[in-house]
């Protein structure tokens, strides 16, 4: 069978940012006792769905703000997902943390417990701009974390980082790059502060209040860190994404979003997760106390039964994925993959079709803008084709 990923998601942060709009939730801290039970409810349900042990290489904690769970939580977690699913002995296990919230201690029984990757949302090192972004950590909180992080024995760090902030200047993302390559992490994710509908940050950018950096700019700071990252021994991997070769000379790169890129199955569990399962694209109901209701009483009612995979008493939507769709997901998250791209014999041995059948025309009008090359058997972005990636994907969905 197939390798499966989990994603849970823990929706809990102590404050909800200007730019978020991921499904989290401040204030709502008392809920985390039953919202564990809840997931682990809801991980056991959809384990006994499937009728055999489904076998797992990666499992990820994001949210929200994991690292709010206490401790014991978490080995209850931990504990529940390796009794229900035949998790890999190396499988890759992720958690996602804010710096302020962790300590020596929390780290140590992290480690313990199995986690063997952290990821740290650090977003800027400058004062102002983590102030702007609302952050309420400070490069200080990052050091110590990372420190933290190594004593408890993590050999395995992502730090991720936003530019094209506003009033962002190109030094200013310089020193922040310099500070990064500084930590000495294995990966990093550098992502373009994206204005979302629905956030305070959209309704300043709105009334003309967010001195945002033009295109222009945020291009310059791309370009810029794929040059500095390079030069301190990163691989780019994936369009955000930059890691350093492991031991067997390959990129480290996240295993757990590689699933996601490869447009391979996980399961998507806790409230507002989605997944892609037997088939289906799936999505939670999104309120934390909607979504521990409904798996307290699914409980109390009884048992799953395999006619229910994926579905778990948490979701909210279930959509049949056809060939044509998944076609052409796997297009778009797959070039996402700058050096690994889409393989055209994968392709073909995955749908019984051709990129040529497939896509042919969307291709050849691509690589004469100069966005999309072939090399080694494999469709990948060029250079310009990383600027504008989504003029690439708009082609395929």
């Amino acid at each position: 069978m197939q390798p499966t990923s989990l994603y849970l998601h823990i929706p809990f942060c102590r404050h909800r940012c200007g730019y978020c709009d991921f499904n989290t939730y401040a204030g709502l801290d008392n809920l985390i006792p039953a919202y564990t039970d809840a997931l682990i409810a809801e991980a056991e349900w959809l384990a006994a769905a499937a009728g055999e042990r489904l076998p797992v290489h990666t499992i990820f904690l994001g949210g929200g703000t994991p690292s709010l769970l206490p401790l014991e939580g978490m080995q209850r977690l931990l504990q529940a997902l390796h009794a229900a699913y035949d998790v890999a002995p190396e499988a890759e296990i992720s958690l996602e943390a804010n710096p302020g919230t962790l300590s020596p201690e929390y780290l140590a029984g992290l480690r313990a417990a199995g986690f063997n990757r952290i990821s740290l949302g650090v977003q800027s090192a400058s004062p102002h701009e983590l102030l702007v972004l609302e952050r309420e950590h400070d490069f200080s909180d990052v050091v110590n974390s990372v420190k933290w992080a190594r004593q408890a024995g993590f050999e395995n760090l992502n730090l991720d980082w936003i530019f094209g902030l506003p009033g962002q200047s190109l030094a200013s993302w310089q020193r922040n790059l310099e500070l990064a390559i500084g930590l000495a992490p294995e990966h990093l994710s550098l992502y373009a502060l994206s204005i979302e509908h629905g956030t305070p940050f959209k309704e300043l950018d709105t009334r003309g209040l967010l001195a945002l950096p033009d295109g222009d700019a945020a291009a310059e700071m791309y370009e810029l860190a794929d040059s500095m990252l390079g030069g301190a021994g990163f691989v780019q991997y994936e369009i955000s994404n930059w890691a350093k070769p492991g031991a067997d000379g390959q990129p480290l790169a996240c295993r757990h979003n590689l699933q996601y890129w490869r447009n391979l199955p996980y399961a998507g569990l806790g409230a507002g997760a989605h997944g892609f399962l037997a088939g289906h694209r799936t999505a939670n109901v999104l309120a934390p106390a909607a979504y521990i209701k409904r798996m307290r009483e699914a409980v109390q009612a009884g048992g799953p039964t395999a006619a229910q995979l994926p579905r778990t008493p948490a979701t909210a939507s279930a959509e049949p994925v056809d060939a044509h769709r998944e076609m052409g997901e796997t297009m778009m998250m797959g070039l996402r993959l700058v050096r690994e791209g889409v393989s055209q014999a994968g392709f073909a041995e995955r749908f019984g079709s051709t990129l040529e059948q497939a896509y042919g025309r969307s291709i050849r009008a691509l690589q004469q803008r100069g966005l999309l090359e072939t090399a080694s058997g494999v469709l990948r972005l060029t250079q310009q084709g990383r600027l504008l990636g989504n003029q690439v994907f708009m082609e395929f969905v």
